[in-house]
């Protein structure tokens, strides 16, 4: 069923109100939750705090609407604090990790196939195969320094396979910069994708960049340091795909729709009622949000919101294994490099590139070190006898 913005008002912000034990539920498990469960949390964590970001950043830039920023703020900082406390003490920080991949991967698949501009999809089937190979990297990590199966957290759905190999994905920032979608024509939709992608990549990289450091484990230290600085890379390629002529209400206004599809889709495919409920409530939540910017943007700019979406916008993203479309995707498009803007062949790439990442990778890699001779298999290294094939 498509989703219309503008058929329910939702919550008004004045009555988004919590308590200090409505904030903190009951976590999910890690071993009786489908994964696909942890992927939606995952996702709408990041969702929420790509939104306080904005708004704090819009705080800074604009003196009238600082009081409904502070509201609405405030709100989405209750709604990421339900949200992320939903991820139990029964993960380890390496296996959040793997669920993190696991959301960039399917996520990224889906919206790569429903994005109607072929630029854009291009350049979400660009990333997908660098974070398919960062999931194959750490669930080498987590079987050698913890001795687990990184199948326990994907249950199945998500190939454990190399992709683009990580050791190549370093690249000279220019050619990480994308060219923008254009606000006037661009479809709606290609608006929300990729924000919701900005949206991801951030909080992965802020959570690399957070977790990485708490490690003992050298090795463990290098390898979140490596991939750290390729989510930096996604998070450069992702933002540079959004128009930044669009006005700062026109973005805001952006912001509270992704939030209001994303929990949709959630409710649509949510399989646990306990965290259906947290989904609609918050859609609600999000329609209120969206409805408050969406009179601040007939306010201040005299235009009409309808303009930016139509009455109903496309399926929602779908949360089941995209293993096929990955897989088609890495054997059509693993040799593929980008060059400033475009996607080239291998033998094109840029000397700037080339040169960058022959200097970090001189003194060693460490995504390549933690792979070395790795092919995933059910169980663990320590549980399978040398010599007998798994």
């Amino acid at each position: 069923m498509a989703f219309n913005l503008f058929d329910s008002k939702g919550v008004p912000v004045e009555q988004q109100r919590y308590t200090w034990r409505d904030l903190v539920n009951k976590p999910i498990s890690k071993l009786n939750d489908d994964a696909y469960t942890r992927v939606r949390v995952i996702l709408m964590n990041g969702i929420e705090t790509e939104a306080i970001r904005f708004q704090a950043l819009a705080t800074m830039m604009n003196r009238d609407l600082r009081v409904s920023l502070a509201n609405i703020k405030r709100s989405e900082h209750h709604q990421q604090t339900m949200v992320n406390w939903l991820i139990g003490p029964d993960h380890s920080p390496l296996e959040t990790t793997i669920a993190y991949e696991q959301v960039a991967i399917e996520v990224t698949a889906s919206i790569a196939q429903n994005e109607p501009d072929a630029y854009l999809a291009q350049t979400y089937r660009y990333g997908l195969l660098e974070d398919f190979d960062h999931l194959y990297r750490y669930s080498a990590m987590l079987d050698r320094l913890e001795g687990k199966d990184p199948n326990n957290i994907t249950q199945s759905y998500t190939d454990i396979l190399p992709g683009r190999p990580t050791i190549i994905q370093h690249r000279a920032p220019i050619d990480d910069v994308r060219n923008p979608y254009d606000r006037a024509t661009a479809a709606p939709m290609s608006k929300v994708n990729a924000l919701t992608l900005v949206a991801s990549e951030f909080q992965t990289h802020d959570y690399y960049m957070n977790i990485g450091p708490l490690f003992s484990d050298p090795m463990a230290r290098q390898l979140y340091a490596e991939i750290a600085s390729i989510e930096d890379q996604h998070v450069t390629q992702y933002a540079s795909l959004i128009d930044p002529s669009e006005s700062l209400l026109e973005k805001w206004l952006l912001h509270e729709a992704v939030e209001a599809y994303n929990y949709y889709s959630c409710v649509q495919y949510e399989s646990n009622p306990r965290l259906k409920a947290i989904w609609e409530r918050f859609l609600d939540y999000e329609l209120g949000h969206f409805h408050h910017v969406a009179e601040l943007f007939k306010k201040y700019e005299g235009r009409d919101p309808a303009e930016l979406f139509p009455a109903a916008l496309p399926e929602p993203i779908k949360f089941e294994s995209q293993r096929d479309f990955v897989r088609q995707t890495l054997n059509n498009e693993v040799d593929l490099r980008s060059k400033g803007a475009q996607y080239v062949n291998k033998s094109q790439e840029s000397q700037e590139s080339i040169n960058l990442r022959n200097y970090m990778n001189s003194e060693g890699v460490p995504t390549e070190i933690v792979a070395a001779g790795y092919i995933w298999a059910p169980g663990t290294e320590l549980s399978r006898r040398a010599g007998v094939p798994a």
